[in-house]
């Protein structure tokens, strides 16, 4: 142990650090090196550092372990080849159920059960650390392929569209688990690892799906059976994964929950203030509760334009995706009974959607100029694609059109996430998403009851294709106003005359608490030069550089 000169009477050195917390928002706070007047030398810190290297390499080999086998786990549950041929299947002679029953009748019942299970698997698989959700996901996979082998009736079906939409609201359980495991500094490469894993594992379930259809003439009752093998096979691997210690919401650190102020006055009421009776206690929980908290952080949030807007756009654009995918096979059948490329097209799509995002990264643009046209774009392609899809009968434009629509809608899904989780934290970040999923559920039940159901319109296929083209019109001009006058408010005030909250809409969240904490100091009112750049996925750096030197001109 290195010795430490001791000077008596020395002033606390007090240094200011940048402290990044896990959502990426970051903060100035205070922190006071005291040793009885000491100063701590860095040598001894080095010291330190280099006697927990053995501990780091231990840690190392057991995260790459736990990689190897989620990322194991992600591709097995996603092998069922016979999904993308569950359609020709009910409407096979395996169950010869009609086109109308299957339209109006069965595929309604998943947008309905699926709104009614989203929120209590989301809570769930918080309060129950994510692992036993992975079980329940592979457990309700095996209920659905025993009732399309065994079932017959409607209702049999019916009821297989609902344990499929507990399936997908357990999907959130998946990608929160892979976050609880790591530390913060290994996220970026988790997620990328895990959704990599996933693609492939749709892609090679598709492309082997479609083999055996083809060329091995395998029926789609062999594939189901192919199918419950793999989730059977998968249920036995989820049994044997790492159960997580703590959560985002109910299971949370004592280190990173903190005492609250509320507790401290019970533990400690002090000399002039009486002990709160029972009920202000429970409401003093309440008001503090991190909940509680987090719901009035984020309705201050709101009010940042970018957000409302990719919000709004998850919101909307998500439900007519969905209803999209939910019936494009119907109308793929009624086009061509005698072709079926069902599992090369979901196969097709899905590389094109890894690349559409991964090609989404190295967007550089100005986001908050051009997020609109941008949306509006391709909100334009989209509705062109739907009403094509609805009009032309020729089976090879239908499937061209759906993979670039499905490759369209996942362009933006990245650029969407990163531009609302940019200035969140991890735990605000998770409620937002959770919120947009379940107003787009909603949003898309509504669409289904109204259009699809036969207790409401009980239109067909190819009359629903005609109005989610409308719907997506709707939006498309909706978009393309609102990108018009944006543009016509540049061009007003010009580029030298550009309103405060775009500069402050522009700024990092680390600048925006640099500048508060520089205000309550008594500080310049504007960010200071050494505060860290912008990131640089937002492609915003020299634009808030121009901003700065207008603002000083």
């Amino acid at each position: 142990m290195c010795a430490c000169p001791s000077r008596r009477g020395a002033r606390v050195a007090r240094k200011e650090t940048p402290l990044s917390t896990p959502g990426g928002v970051s903060s100035l706070v205070t922190r006071s090196h005291e040793d009885l007047g000491t100063m701590v030398p860095t040598g001894q810190v080095a010291e330190k550092q280099a006697c927990k290297e053995p501990g780091q390499d231990h840690e190392l080999q057991s995260w790459r372990c736990l990689v190897v086998y989620l990322c194991f786990f992600g591709f097995m549950a996603q092998l069922r080849p016979g999904e993308s041929f569950i359609t020709p299947y009910l409407l096979g002679p395996d169950h010869n159920f009609t086109a109308k029953q299957v339209t109006n009748e069965i595929i309604p019942v998943l947008p309905y059960s699926h709104l009614a299970v989203l929120v209590p698997v989301f809570l769930l698989t918080d309060y129950l650390r994510y692992k036993p959700i992975l079980v329940l996901q592979c457990l309700s996979f095996v209920c659905v392929w025993l009732l399309l082998l065994l079932g017959r009736s409607v209702v049999h079906m019916q009821l297989m569209e609902f344990f499929y939409s507990i399936t997908m609201a357990a999907r959130i359980a998946y990608s929160s688990y892979i976050f609880s495991l790591v530390r913060p500094s290994r996220y970026q490469r988790m997620a990328s690892y895990s959704r990599a894993a996933v693609l492939l594992g749709v892609f090679t379930s598709s492309v082997l799906g479609q083999v055996l259809f083809t060329w091995e003439h395998v029926s789609t009752t062999m594939l189901n059976y192919i199918s419950l093998g793999f989730i059977i096979f998968s249920l036995v691997l989820s049994l044997f994964l790492k159960r997580p210690k703590h959560s985002l919401f109910f299971n949370r650190s004592a280190l990173v929950r903190g005492a609250l102020p509320c507790e401290l006055d019970q533990m400690h009421p002090g000399p002039g203030r009486p002990e709160p009776g029972k009920l202000e206690r429970v409401l003093g929980t309440c008001r503090d509760s991190f909940l509680v908290r987090m719901l009035s952080e984020l309705v201050q949030n709101a009010r940042q334009p970018q957000l409302r807007l990719w919000c709004l756009w998850w919101v909307f654009n998500s439900a007519g995706y969905y209803l999209i995918t939910y019936y494009v096979h119907v109308l793929w059948k009624n086009t061509n009974d005698n072709l079926t490329y069902n599992g090369a097209v979901d196969a097709a799509s899905t590389l094109l959607s890894a690349i559409t995002s991964f090609s989404a990264g190295f967007v550089k643009i100005r986001w908050a100029l051009w997020s609109k046209s941008v949306i509006t774009s391709v909100i334009a392609i989209q509705a062109g694609l739907v009403f094509c899809m609805c009009k032309v009968k020729n089976i090879w434009i239908l499937y061209v059109a759906f993979a670039l629509f499905r490759g369209a809608y996942q362009f933006l899904v990245p650029i969407a996430t990163f531009q609302i989780a940019s200035s969140l934290s991890k735990e605000l970040c998770a409620l937002v998403f959770g919120i947009n999923t379940f107003l787009a559920t909603m949003l898309k039940t509504s669409i289904t009851l109204v259009v699809s159901d036969k207790r409401g319109l009980g239109l067909t296929v190819e009359s629903q294709f005609l109005i989610y083209s409308m719907y997506f019109l709707v939006l498309f001009i909706i978009c393309f106003v609102g990108a018009v006058l944006d543009g016509w408010r540049y061009c007003r005030h010009g580029h030298h005359h550009q309103p405060l909250p775009l500069a402050q809409e522009l700024r990092s969240p680390l600048e925006n608490s640099v500048q508060v904490l520089s205000v309550q100091d008594g500080g310049p009112k504007g960010p200071q030069p050494s505060a860290p750049p912008l990131l640089s996925e937002d492609g915003l750096e020299d634009s808030v550089a121009d901003l700065r030197v207008e603002a000083k001109a």
